[in-house]
């Protein structure tokens, strides 16, 4: 093997392993070769390093080390109800160690006078305090104490016997074989200044900590690690991004005339310092690349229709681009208002728009006699050319892969559409720089005046006379509701039925009131049927699934009812309450859930009666569910962190980041002779190419 390739050793040749084990390890843990093993890191540490005396061991301590000398050695019970029974006594006192399983063995390593270091967690039974299936091993005089490193293992992985101590083992042997050709990866100018140890010690303590000291010091440098090369990725994007020429967009007239005669509300001062924010980006000649993050009911979409009109005044075309039929039309349905106001063409294209609609809209895109086109993942098909898009639109863009957005992207004549990324979900600012690094950020953290909060209500079963009571006031008060049912991919034959069973529930209880129903099997023409009607007014109360967490606009609906509440995330609630408040009547959110919950559910529960404010729930969101599963991006490894933490771990993203801003902006091309650790590094990690891109 020669040496430089080490690290690219499979571990089926590592002595115990083979083909067999190795196929497993692969496919439970991700492991192939040396490499992955070493980053697989240890999730806690067991402490070693003290020893209790025996008369201190309480319950109360979890697991402890102790030493004593064996004073007897009994087995007792017969066959099946048979176990070990041990006496380990030192100066102050004796404590009973049991083993149920493998009693013959254990029988056989202990031997009574002999001294031994034992490792378990104490329980309290028949008014003794005692050890059940401790670790015992033969003392030794010059054995220190140490860090047990535990790993995280699977069901599949246990059964083959292949658990945390046989990683470990993996893990000593690779250790001893590699740690002499571990490079460094960060650049030494960088190491001296933020005082790091070497990578080589910082794996090995981060498997093997020599100290609390030693395990911190590892620990702080892999995090820093981490977080470098992931912004070094973000950041060298962006550098390339802003050498991408866009339509210089200077001129302002028709902006400024819709703003004077036409616009229907004052515009906050965060929705005015953000379209100044576009401004100043689309008439600089270079490509815009904007996320504006904005609550629910902040005013993200007359932002966005200002921003088009700058498109619109210097003759380039418009594409809005939706997750959902639902929120296209919603979008359509108010721009539509405002261009009528300025004679400014606008169409709508989705899944459903017929054949003769469509042939109509792609010829019109061509002529460029439509200069706005609102729309699902239909704008990016093959077939919808445009005759100069100067502007692209992507509303609640988690919902879209990289390939979609590319190809939106990819629809450029002689320059690259500027682009707008909008999400009505507040990203906590360690989430924003690590997803969206390479966008400009604009936040709209103001809510439009006169707007009353939502009163948020936590309920459960027992009070469900009491809500029906409370919507059968709204009703004759004139205003409409909401009833939520949740509908999980993993079960929705229950989930179904579950809504189905409310409706029949809710038209049981108020037959006297017009009941619309909403879900995802419906067709789309029966969607709209019953929306319609909502809108209208026709139906009172609207039985749906989580399909009208976006897009829905209805003022007069002032209650939504989110039944088993428990069963959504935090944001996604705090999306769907957003659907009520939209009017001038005081609006309400009720929580219906069983009444025992998990320690998370009432945490989430706590946070969403407690505030109103989305960038408050999205940073509680990150502490309790992580940024995977917050923003949709497990499945697609970008957010695949070893040892960092986006919730705890700010200090360290926001130090990683300015190191590696220093160095695209100096060495964009990584060329001079002390940044060449950052090449040997990404060459040696193919995951690390810095052409990477989650939005494009």
């Amino acid at each position: 093997m020669i040496e430089k390739n080490i690290f690219e050793t499979k571990i089926e040749f590592i002595k115990g392993v083979g083909p067999k084990r190795a196929l497993i390890l692969n496919k439970e843990l991700g492991i192939f070769k040396f490499s992955d093993l070493l980053d697989y890191f240890p999730f806690r540490y067991e402490d070693r390093t003290l020893f209790v005396k025996i008369n201190k061991i309480t319950p109360s301590l979890g697991y402890v080390n102790f030493i004593g000398n064996v004073v007897s050695s009994k087995t007792v019970g017969y066959k099946r109800n048979k176990r070990l029974v041990v006496k380990l006594k030192d100066e102050s006192g004796s404590i009973e160690l049991v083993w149920f399983k493998g009693v013959s063995w254990i029988e056989k390593k202990i031997s009574v006078g002999s001294k031994y270091n034992v490792f378990g967690k104490a329980t309290f039974f028949n008014n003794t305090t005692n050890i059940t299936h401790p670790e015992i091993s033969s003392f030794e005089a010059n054995k220190k104490g140490y860090f047990q490193p535990i790993y995280n293992t699977t069901e599949i992985l246990k059964k083959r016997y292949l658990n945390s101590t046989f990683i470990e083992k993996l893990m000593r042997f690779v250790l001893v074989k590699t740690y002499n050709s571990i490079p460094e990866s960060i650049p030494n100018h960088i190491m001296l200044k933020h005082s790091f140890i070497k990578k080589k010690d910082a794996l090995l303590n981060i498997h093997f900590p020599a100290s609390k000291a030693l395990l911190k010091k590892a620990v702080s440098f892999l995090k820093f690690e981490e977080f470098f090369y992931l912004q070094l990725k973000i950041l060298s994007l962006k550098k390339k991004r802003e050498a991408f020429s866009g339509y210089p967009f200077k001129k302002n007239l028709l902006l400024s005339k819709f703003y004077k005669k036409h616009i229907p509300f004052d515009l906050t001062e965060a929705q005015k310092r953000v379209v100044k924010e576009f401004y100043k980006d689309m008439s600089s000649g270079k490509q815009m690349n904007r996320l504006v993050q904005g609550d629910v009911g902040s005013g993200k979409t007359i932002v966005a229709f200002l921003c088009m009109l700058l498109a619109v005044e210097e003759d380039t075309q418009v594409a809005f681009m939706a997750p959902t039929e639902v929120l296209a039309e919603q979008h359509f349905s108010s721009i539509s208002n405002y261009c009528s106001l300025l004679g400014v063409t606008v169409e709508l294209l989705t899944g459903s728009t017929k054949t003769t609609k469509r042939n109509f809209i792609l010829d019109g895109l061509k002529k460029d006699t439509i200069k706005i086109l609102v729309g699902t993942h239909s704008l990016i098909e093959n077939k919808v050319v445009f005759n100069k898009l100067g502007l692209a639109i992507i509303d609640e863009q988690h919902k879209f892969g990289v390939e979609q957005r590319a190809r939106l992207w990819g629809k450029k004549e002689r320059y690259y559409p500027h682009i707008l990324v909008m999400t009505a979900t507040p990203i906590p600012r360690t989430l924003a720089l690590t997803l969206y690094g390479d966008l400009d950020v604009s936040v709209i953290d103001e809510m439009p005046v006169g707007r009353k909060e939502i009163i948020t209500s936590h309920r459960n079963e027992n009070a469900r006379l009491r809500v029906f009571g409370f919507i059968k006031k709204t009703i004759e008060k004139g205003n409409q509701v909401y009833v939520v049912y949740p509908l999980i991919e993993e079960s929705k034959k229950q989930d179904y039925k579950d809504l189905m069973d409310g409706y029949e529930s809710f038209c049981r209880s108020f037959p006297q009131t017009p009941i619309g129903v909403l879900h995802g099997k419906m067709k789309a023409k029966d969607k709209e049927f019953e929306m319609k009607r909502f809108k209208e007014g026709k139906s009172k109360i609207l039985i749906s699934t989580t399909v009208i967490e976006v897009g829905v606009d209805v003022p007069n609906a002032t209650v939504m009812v989110i039944e088993s509440a428990e069963r959504f995330g935090l944001s996604q609630i705090h999306q769907l309450r957003g659907r009520v408040g939209r009017g001038e009547s005081q609006s309400y959110c009720i929580l219906m859930t069983k009444y025992k919950l998990s320690d998370d559910a009432k945490e989430r529960v706590k946070a969403l009666v407690g505030t109103s404010d989305g960038f408050k729930i999205a940073d509680i969101d990150l502490k309790i569910r992580g940024p995977g599963n917050l923003t949709g991006t497990q499945q697609s490894g970008v957010l695949d962190l070893k040892i960092g933490n986006l919730s705890e771990d700010s200090l360290v993203l926001n130090l990683a980041r300015n190191e590696a801003k220093k160095i695209v902006l100096e060495d964009p091309a990584f060329k001079l002779l002390k940044n060449k650790p950052i090449i040997n590094h990404v060459l040696k990690n193919k995951n690390l190419n810095l052409n990477w891109s989650r939005i494009s």
